[in-house]
């Protein structure tokens, strides 16, 4: 068989495994990668070298940066002091959306969304506005923010490091942002005047508390809360923390739902109610103790019958996502102790919180709660909390994905600084061109790790590999696709069928190609597959494929109509969202970006 027809094979065969996800992503690109290899499509030495490349590294490394500035607190000081200082209820709603795209054009959207959850939350209480028609906007947000620079989504370094095996330059730092910043400004107003009306409205206190938990936090000596009222503490205000109760030093008695004129003292233990995030933010800010760690590690020693060591036990929150192996069946039927080795504490699903017996929910939720989390069958979008060892936890697998690492979010205000420093020291760096990118992200992540910024282990733990093992296998290909002659084979022929659809025709069809292929696809994935037919397709009919490569890097992006994208997985469940709330309102948003794109990118990069 020839090396054109093999090739064309294995890309549909690829395309099908990538939408259906019958077997994970990076698994299907392996598999990929093996198949070149057997049938001597792609010598080892070209294959392997991807894996090396400077998308690769830069990926990694901007991984790591990402996780750096969460350790620190950083987006989440950004976050907390807009709220702190900001004075109309609605305008700083509308504020922290704008915040959030721009957050998202340097950092991760899933990181970023996670982070601004709970801010976002309370901004919605404070305005009146049902937290459901704040939650879905501040998800596409973080997705607009990603479309304005190279690094603000991990798909477009995969196109800029895909560009040069086509012979075009890779994408410059704020190259996108000639789209991206007018996409991201009208995608805004939409979200802003538009998607409130096409949201539905949904109880905001349920919303909000849909992963909250309960945490005994005591003042410690020199607490700059000892002294204040409740009021004056902020708890409330700048934490996101209700406090339920108040037990004083040496006494067994608590003052359950202690007043606002309430004063604290020193050795008050306060048992608050708050995201988990804005818990651990609030220890490390306000001088208070908390004892969990303790706790969970007894429990640990019993449970998991692991050594009870600081840094053996990690707590982590983790979702349920599409292609899951858990999905419809309980916990004992997947047998989840015995697959996985850790133990689920809780399950948060919408407005419910379930929890095991030990860890009793509050007493308005029902006694009954307790015997119903192993009987229930997980669905997309379920919360588990789940504690393990380090080794456990890091084999939980792709389709339950890790939100957060409740044993590692300690924030350190104090490095802050210094972390702001060596993220924007890279960004400058390999922005403006004095150094290549990939080496300012490098050493600015060998520089976090000496200055102790982040340990070594956490470091490994935060880069997502089942992304660089698709990208790096998925290069490979693009490679064989090009020099076999099937990406010159397939674009003849599309060329044929698209040429009276003239430039603009092209631009609308393969962007609108690029949108359906993304929400079943990773988008990484139907970037990689999109582009070379693109470029290939536009080079045929003579136009320049510059173009057609950004159309293909912003229709990649475009996730709106399903809630299969990371960042809108996090607020699936807290807004009690449907399918068809997100095909209301994304339908509106992607096509306002099609549109923006369409005037755009012809303007910018002529065809």
């Amino acid at each position: 068989m020839e090396p054109v027809t093999l090739i064309l094979i294995l890309f549909v065969a690829a395309l099908v495994l990538f939408a259906t996800e019958w077997l994970p992503i990076d698994v299907t690109a392996l598999c990929l990668l093996s198949a070149l290899l057997v049938l001597g499509l792609i010598q080892p030495k070209v294959a392997f070298a991807s894996f090396g490349s400077d998308t690769v590294l830069t990926l990694a490394s901007l991984f790591v940066l990402t996780r750096v500035l969460l350790r620190a607190g950083v987006i989440e000081w950004i976050g907390t002091t807009l709220a702190r200082r900001a004075g109309n209820p609605t305008a700083l709603l509308r504020g922290l959306l704008g915040t959030v795209a721009g957050v998202s054009a340097f950092t991760s959207n899933t990181a970023t969304t996670a982070v601004f959850l709970p801010v976002v939350a309370g901004a919605s209480r404070r305005a009146g506005i049902p937290a459901s028609r704040a939650l879905m906007p501040l998800a596409f947000a973080s997705i607009l923010g990603g479309t304005i620079t190279v690094i603000g989504t991990s798909t477009n370094l995969v196109v800029s490091g895909a560009l040069p095996a086509s012979g075009l330059k890779p994408l410059g730092f704020f190259e996108l942002a000639w789209v991206g910043i007018p996409c991201a400004v009208i995608g805004l107003a939409y979200l802003f005047f538009v998607a409130p009306r096409l949201l539905p409205a949904h109880n905001t206190e349920l919303a909000e508390g849909v992963r909250a938990y309960l945490a005994d936090l005591t003042v410690a000596p020199a607490s700059p809360l000892i002294g204040l009222t409740l009021r004056e503490s902020g708890l409330g205000r700048d934490y996101g923390l209700t406090v339920v109760a108040v037990r004083r030093a040496g006494s067994t008695d608590s003052n359950y739902g202690p007043g606002p004129d309430f004063i604290i003292e020193e050795g008050d233990t306060l048992t608050v109610e708050g995201q988990t995030e804005r818990i651990l933010a609030g220890k490390t800010a306000l001088g208070v103790v908390s004892r969990s760690e303790q706790k969970l590690l007894a429990l640990s020693a019993a449970e998991v019958g692991t050594a009870a060591r600081p840094g053996d036990v990690r707590l982590v929150e983790a979702v349920v996502m599409p292609g899951s192996s858990l999905l419809g069946r309980t916990l004992r039927e997947s047998q989840f102790r015995e697959r996985y080795g850790a133990s689920v504490l809780a399950l948060h699903r919408r407005s419910r919180t379930l929890a095991r017996a030990g860890n009793r929910p509050r007493s308005d939720r029902g006694a009954d709660m307790v015997e119903r989390l192993g009987r229930t069958r997980l669905q997309i979008g379920d919360v588990l909390l789940v504690q393990g060892s380090a080794a456990r936890i890091d084999a939980l697998g792709e389709h339950l994905v890790v939100l957060g690492d409740l044993t590692e979010q300690v924030r350190n205000l104090r490095r802050a600084p210094l972390a702001m420093l060596l993220f924007g020291g890279a960004v400058l760096a390999g922005g403006f061109g004095f150094v290549p990118l990939a080496v300012a992200a490098v050493v600015a992540v060998a520089l976090s790790v000496a200055l102790r910024l982040i340990t070594p282990e956490e470091a490994y733990r935060s880069i997502e590999w089942p992304i660089l093992v698709l990208v790096a296998c998925m290069l490979a290909f693009g490679t064989a696709f090009e020099s076999t002659g099937a990406a010159k084979v397939l674009t003849t022929a599309l060329s044929g069928v698209l040429e009276p659809l003239g430039p603009y025709g092209l631009l609308a069809a393969l962007f609108a190609v690029t949108v359906a292929l993304t929400q079943p696809m990773s988008n990484q994935a139907a970037a990689l597959v999109m582009l070379p037919l693109a470029i290939g397709t536009a080079t045929a009919l003579g136009y320049d494929p510059r173009p057609f490569a950004i159309g293909i890097t912003v229709a990649a992006s475009n996730s709106f109509l399903t809630p299969l994208e990371p960042s809108c997985m996090l607020v699936y469940g807290p807004g009690r969202y449907t399918f068809l709330d997100f095909i209301r309102v994304g339908a509106g948003l992607t096509f306002v970006t099609f549109v923006v794109a369409m005037l755009v990118i012809p303007m910018v990069w002529p065809f």
